[in-house]
């Protein structure tokens, strides 16, 4: 599991360039019962016709139930069976259905897995890729409320229910159907560009980027009520504005008239990370965007993005990305910026 930014999924990088060749095939497992929020998710994400100038996903749905089949209040005929899997480069498995996987579709995703195709599931979906023991020793999550009964049933799989999604690099696992829409933007970031994501995402008035380490669920309340829950709100709004400016947690408590440690206490209880760290997502996210979209030097970014030096940014790329910002730039490099 990512344990730093996790803004893009290393193996994603690593696809990219096969992306641009020919359209990436994403197939997306039905089930009977199963609600419509996951797989509406991975159509609206994947399957959309967005247009960015770019081969966008091919995208088609399979099911290894009977069709036609029931996913929420509707009835479903899906033309595709498991054979649809054998080509897939991307296999989204959005939720449980009423019936059990058949051994046919466990099969399936044995096979599509060992090919090298990239596993994701939604929510509940943890269970059928853990059927089909493809989470054995790995890090994974689902739904928090399902966390015992999940953890009984396979204890081979290193589950962690407090987060909203694991990039395990082959193998992604989100926590609720909510969840999944952090995981696939996630994804777009990594295939595409945090610039692509973002309009995605802003086009469905969704938060560009949550962390996957954030917490599926706040423990404890804002103590202050809805005035806290605001006054925090304008203050982040305030700091991205300012992001090449230095910004300690005092400067930040100030403007909220809190102490340094009461603002980061009531910081993480909202957010489920520490000042310092949403300060580092945020600037890594304005660097990756600065770097797809214009020319500006390294040394401008840096500065730009609150790095100082191109040599600190480097760090953090490396740390957070495993690759360098000049890689990044060529890999994730816009027509329009060039």
């Amino acid at each position: 599991m990512r344990k730093k930014t996790d803004l893009v999924p290393k193996w994603c990088i690593r696809q990219n360039q096969a992306m641009a060749a020919r359209r990436h095939r994403v197939v997306c497992v039905l089930a009977d019962g199963m609600t419509s929020v996951g797989p509406a998710i991975a159509n609206d994400l994947f399957g959309a016709p967005w247009d960015f100038g770019v081969p966008w996903y091919s995208y088609r749905v399979c099911t290894g139930d009977p069709s036609p089949i029931r996913v929420g209040v509707l009835r479903v005929q899906v033309e595709h069976g498991v054979s649809a899997l054998s080509r897939a480069d991307t296999v989204i498995i959005p939720g449980r259905g009423l019936r059990p996987p058949t051994a046919e579709l466990l099969a399936a995703l044995a096979r599509a897995y060992q090919r090298g195709a990239r596993m994701v599931s939604f929510c509940t979906g943890a269970y059928v890729l853990a059927e089909a023991g493809l989470l054995d020793g790995r890090p994974a999550t689902t739904l928090w409320t399902h966390a015992e009964r999940f953890r009984a049933r396979f204890p081979a799989v290193r589950l962690n229910p407090a987060v909203l999604y694991v990039d395990d690099g082959q193998i992604l696992t989100a926590a609720g159907n909510f969840a999944a829409a952090d995981l696939a933007l996630h994804i777009l970031r990594g295939d595409y560009g945090a610039d692509v994501a973002n309009t995605v995402a802003r086009q469905m008035v969704a938060p560009p980027h949550r962390r996957g380490g954030q917490a599926q669920y706040v423990e404890t309340p804002l103590s202050t009520g809805a005035e806290a829950g605001a006054q925090l709100g304008a203050t982040l709004e305030w700091a991205m504005q300012r992001l090449g400016e230095p910004l300690p947690v005092k400067v930040l408590a100030a403007r909220c008239a809190l102490s340094p440690r009461h603002f980061t206490r009531q910081f993480r209880e909202a957010t489920g990370t520490t000042p310092h760290q949403w300060l580092l997502t945020q600037r890594l996210a304005l660097a990756q965007r600065l770097l797809e979209t214009t020319d500006q030097p390294i040394e401008h970014i840096a500065a730009s993005a609150g790095f100082g030096t191109p040599a600190a940014m480097r760090l953090q790329f490396q740390q957070a990305l495993d690759t360098s910002p000049a890689a990044y730039r060529r890999t994730f490099r816009t027509p329009s910026a060039a």
